[in-house]
C-alpha cells in the first residue's frame, strides 16, 4: 500500500498533468479536502474543486519544496504557479473572467491516508495573497 508521502507526490503529479481521473484515484471516495476556500466532501465535490481550478488556471504546476519526515499524515509545503486565463469563482458566488495575471502561491498541505488512499487533505493558502495577485483589493465595509 502506498505511504502517505507517496500518494500526496502522486497527487501532485496528477494535478501538474491536470488528469482528474488520476487525481480522484488518490482519494478515498468520502475523502474530504479542506482548502480556505472551502470543504468538499466525496469524489463529485472534490472532482468540482479541481475542474474549477484546472479552468481558471490551464497552465497550472505545483512544485514541492519542502517535505517534512513522517509517515502520516505528509506534510509539504509548496509553490502554485498559474495563469489566470479561465473563469474563477470569487468568495460572494460570482465569477470573474481571466486576468491574464500569472499567480505565484505559496502553501502547506497535510494529507491523512486510509486503506491505500487520502481521507482527508488540508490545503493551506493565504486568500489575500492570491486575490491581491489576482488585482482585485481590499474595500473597507461600511461602519458599524
Amino acid at each position: 500500500m502506498p505511504t502517505a508521502r507517496e500518494l500526496k507526490d502522486a497527487l501532485f503529479e496528477a494535478m501538474n498533468a491536470h488528469d482528474l481521473e488520476r487525481v480522484l484515484a488518490c482519494y478515498c471516495p468520502d475523502a474530504v479536502y479542506v482548502t480556505p476556500a472551502g470543504v468538499a466532501e466525496g469524489h463529485e465535490q472534490i472532482a468540482w474543486q479541481f475542474e474549477h481550478l484546472f479552468k481558471a488556471f490551464p497552465d497550472l504546476h505545483i512544485a514541492a519544496w519542502y517535505k517534512v519526515e513522517c509517515d502520516d499524515p505528509a506534510v509539504t509545503e509548496y509553490t502554485l504557479v498559474g495563469t489566470h486565463t479561465g473563469p474563477f469563482l470569487l468568495p460572494d458566488g460570482a465569477e470573474t473572467a481571466g486576468t491574464g495575471r500569472r499567480i505565484v502561491l505559496r502553501g502547506a498541505c497535510a494529507c491523512a491516508t486510509e486503506n491505500g488512499r487520502i481521507i482527508t487533505d488540508r490545503d493551506y493558502y493565504d486568500q489575500l495573497e492570491l486575490y491581491c495577485q489576482l488585482g482585485f483589493h481590499l474595500e473597507p465595509g461600511p461602519a458599524a
